[in-house]
């Protein structure tokens, strides 16, 4: 059975055929030739040519014209408290130390008596939206912010909540919303990744799999950069080749490409092998367009005077200078390691992180609208989800309080500007506690209908066909919440 068998034709490579291997086209002939079938010779055709021309990022139009066409999706990791930055809560203080009647919403760890916020509240704008002094910088851009009071996720859980919000399922790896917004609508620059993640450290909790592209083809995966290093060179390694001139590359590439071409011939078109001969073709135009890209001395003083230090400012104009660049969706973590997950001390804690990003974050939405950038560029800033108003109690189950808050799943908030978003606007409110989401409750899918319609997409119509089922970023659920919309 093992030998083979002895005829003429052999396959692209030289290489005589197994029987498995005749087998194997034979079956997969039969289905091309039903398709043909189906779908007129000629059509078919076409298609096969075209995919082996046209890269699967080329720019495509969408459902209808869109509002937006880049976001900017500021992940704050571990959990934002919403009663000490964008939800105040006076009740909260009245009933300071006295139990809550919440006995039937679980979280996490036990919790206790109602804790007051450390943070004082103020009015800002035009609108008069409540923030409270951690965020003094971001406070000043409300009018062009809508703040979403009313978000609720399904457990309180980082890496189940995390992959609910990046990819829609928090149970099964599905493709993260970059992914589907590059997969929808390409990329405007062929020379750089049409999806980009930032992360100033190692990977976070569930990993690449917040950003994996799943059963899509590989080239809609987010192209992750570790931006703890400053110089260009350093952020992408291996962009470079040392010790070949970019001519001589062009041809080791040319080469290299006809081999694979001619290998993925003999296997029909293998997803995998046409992602790794894309990304191989990616890598080389990158050179020159993404060493640019991350070289922030290029701006001015003034620039890095409006975002500050730290490296969470600097991904923040790092995502400015790459949505510049035609860069589809960037997505900018705060942190790998939960920084904002305040189980203790949550008035300090709370503030260190505030105070990393507060600058940068108001930087960023100054700069765009300065640059006329704003009204096509969608900034969504979120994490998994918020914090309980009831404190934490300690490890040891003694009844001692840490003054810090548990996971909370029930209700919190997150704020969006730009690309269509109706500035100026609060969404949504929880009950008087801040503990669950009452009014207009908006949940993930919600959030991810939103963010498509900003783009031009029906979420319902927005499909991949993968295991004989049209998938969807938000399955079978979701709503655009037009309140939010310009």
């Amino acid at each position: 059975m093992g030998e083979l068998v002895k005829i003429r034709k052999h396959s692209s490579l030289g290489a005589p055929l197994s029987r498995r291997e005749i087998l194997r086209r034979s079956g997969t002939g039969f289905g091309a030739l039903a398709l043909a079938g189906l779908v007129g010779r000629e059509n078919l055709a076409l298609n096969r040519g075209a995919a082996a021309i046209e890269l699967p990022t080329a720019p495509k139009a969408p459902h209808y014209p869109s509002r937006a066409k880049h976001v900017i999706h500021v992940y704050l990791n571990g959990g934002m408290s919403q009663v000490d930055t964008f939800d105040p809560k006076p009740e909260l203080t009245k009933r300071a130390g006295q139990m809550l009647p919440f006995a039937n919403l679980q979280t996490e760890r036990r919790t206790g008596a109602a804790l007051p916020s450390p943070f004082r509240f103020r009015k800002y704008g035009q609108s008069g939206i409540e923030v409270s002094d951690l965020f003094p910088h971001l406070a000043q851009c409300v009018d062009n912010m809508a703040v979403v009071r009313s978000m609720h996720a399904q457990l309180s859980n980082h890496e189940l909540s995390l992959l609910l919000l990046n990819t829609g399922d928090q149970r099964l790896v599905r493709p993260s919303v970059g992914s589907w917004v590059t997969y929808g609508m390409g990329t405007e620059n062929e020379n750089m990744p049409g999806f980009i993640v930032l992360c100033p450290n190692d990977l976070p909790v569930a990993g690449a799999d917040n950003w994996r592209s799943a059963f899509f083809p590989g080239i809609y995966q987010g192209t992750l950069v570790h931006t703890k290093d400053t110089a260009p060179g350093k952020l992408i390694e291996n962009l470079r080749n040392q010790y070949l001139g970019p001519a001589e590359q062009r041809a080791q590439l040319e080469l290299l490409q006809k081999l694979n071409r001619r290998h993925m011939e003999a296997r029909h078109n293998e997803a995998a092998l046409e992602s790794r001969i894309h990304s191989f073709e990616l890598a080389y135009r990158m050179q020159l367009e993404a060493t640019n890209a991350f070289d922030i001395s290029q701006e001015p003083a003034h620039i890095h005077r409006l975002y500050g230090e730290g490296v969470q400012n600097r991904q923040l104009l790092i995502a400015r200078r790459l949505v510049e660049r035609g860069v589809r969706f960037i997505q900018v973590w705060h942190g790998t390691l939960q920084p904002w997950d305040s189980h203790s001390n949550i008035e300090k804690n709370h503030r260190q992180v505030a105070t990393e990003c507060d600058q940068g974050l108001a930087a960023l939405i100054t700069d765009l609208k300065q640059r006329g950038m704003l009204d096509e560029t969608l900034i969504v800033c979120t994490g998994e989800f918020g914090r309980t108003p009831t404190v934490e109690m300690d490890q040891g189950g003694s009844g001692g309080r840490t003054f810090g808050r548990d996971h909370n799943h029930w209700g919190f908030s997150l704020w969006m500007a730009g690309g269509g978003i109706k500035g100026g606007t609060v969404y949504g409110a929880t009950d008087e506690f801040g503990f669950q989401a009452v009014e207009n409750r908006v949940s993930f899918h919600d959030l991810h209908a939103t963010i498509l319609h900003l783009l031009g997409f029906d979420h319902e119509r927005l499909t991949y066909r993968y295991a004989g089922r049209d998938f969807r970023l938000t399955d079978v659920h979701g709503r655009v919440v037009a309140d939010l919309l310009v």
